[in-house]
This record gives structure tokens, C-alpha cells and sequence, in this order.
């Protein structure tokens, strides 16, 4: 049996930060091996009945601009002109170009109705968190970020999701630019989360 420092796991845990796009440079390179190595974590994220759902669409390079273009036409077209903001507008083009790359978060159902779409999400949420962790633990930044949009028919189309299929947000990645620091964070006590029953 494999043997794991629990000090050492729980220390990356604690270490995982969202890093976002503005904070990251998107001129230097994040290699298809790694990204494929994030995916292979993901990959291991537990699911009912073996379903695996989680797909990832990825978009870098010249491809990043098709991504944002999408993104900012499915916004202007699912928001009615008094909520429109030209700020979030730009912004949402902006910071696609800003990540080396962005995946879009993709839940695919399975065909085995018995297993509820909650479930399907949960083990979608489990990978990106897999993905997470493996980024951090090299310094590499994550960002889940999830606008109305994302799950909205426009961008479905976009993906060319199946009916029953999810896009449950984007995840930004590129390394964080030189002299960054990296946040730090805290959380209540954990033992005010858990409740003994004997």
C-alpha cells in the first residue's frame, strides 16, 4: 500500500489559491504535457457509477480569441439592455487573453437516468478541485470562474453540448507573473464544521 505524508497533503491543500487572469502572464508558455498531466488528475476524480462526465474544452493561443469573441456575443445577446455593462462586456474578452489558456467546464451526461444530474456535477466539481491541487502544488494559477453565460443556450451551442450535457464555468490557467505573491488565506476552525453524533 502507498504511503502518503498527511502533513505534506494537508499543507497543499491549504495552499491552493484562485489565481486570476490578471495576474497571470499570458506569454509564458504552459506546456500541452502539463496541462495534460492536470487533466490526468482530474481523471481520477470519483464518480457514481464510473460515469466520468467531466470534459474539458480547451482554447489557447489563437483559439483564445474565437473563445472570447463567443463569450461577449452570448452576453451581449442573453442580456437585456438595461442589466448590459460595457465594463463586464470588455472585461470578459479581456481576461481570456490575459491566461495562457481557459477550459470550459463541461458536464456530459451519462446515459444510466438513475443517477441524478447533482451527482454528475459533483464528480465534475471533484476533478477541476484535482486539477487545482496539482496546480498549485507546481505554481501554476487556477481560476474557476462561472458568469451567467457559461451556462446559458449561446455558449452550449458554442461547445456543440448535447442536450442534457452542462457548461459549469471556465478554468483560467497560466503561471502567475513574475514577483507575484502568492495569497494567502484563512478559515474558521474546521472543528465548528463537524458534529459528532455517538
Amino acid at each position: 500500500m502507498i504511503s502518503f505524508d498527511l502533513p505534506s497533503v494537508t499543507k497543499l491543500v491549504a495552499h491552493r489559491r484562485s489565481i486570476k487572469p490578471v495576474d497571470m502572464d499570458a506569454s509564458r508558455p504552459v506546456s500541452k504535457e502539463l496541462l495534460e498531466e492536470l487533466v490526468e488528475c482530474a481523471n481520477w476524480a470519483p464518480s457514481h457509477g464510473l460515469t466520468e462526465p467531466f470534459r474539458l474544452h480547451t482554447f489557447y493561443g489563437n483559439a483564445r480569441e474565437k473563445f472570447a469573441e463567443n463569450l461577449q456575443q452570448c452576453y451581449k445577446a442573453e442580456t437585456s439592455e438595461a442589466e448590459f455593462k460595457q465594463e463586464k462586456f470588455d472585461k470578459m474578452g479581456k481576461n481570456v487573453m490575459l491566461s495562457h489558456s481557459i477550459m470550459a467546464i463541461v458536464m456530459k451526461r451519462g446515459t444510466n437516468p438513475k443517477i441524478p444530474v447533482i451527482e454528475e456535477v459533483q464528480a465534475v466539481a471533484c476533478a477541476v478541485q484535482n486539477m487545482h491541487l496539482a496546480a498549485s502544488a507546481v505554481g501554476l494559477g487556477l481560476y474557476w470562474s462561472s458568469p451567467a453565460v457559461s451556462y446559458g443556450d449561446g455558449f452550449k451551442q458554442f461547445l456543440e453540448l448535447g442536450e442534457e450535457d452542462q457548461c459549469l464555468g471556465f478554468l483560467f490557467i497560466g503561471w502567475p507573473k513574475q514577483g507575484f505573491e502568492w495569497p494567502q488565506s484563512r478559515r474558521s476552525p474546521a472543528t465548528k464544521k463537524i458534529i459528532w453524533n455517538e
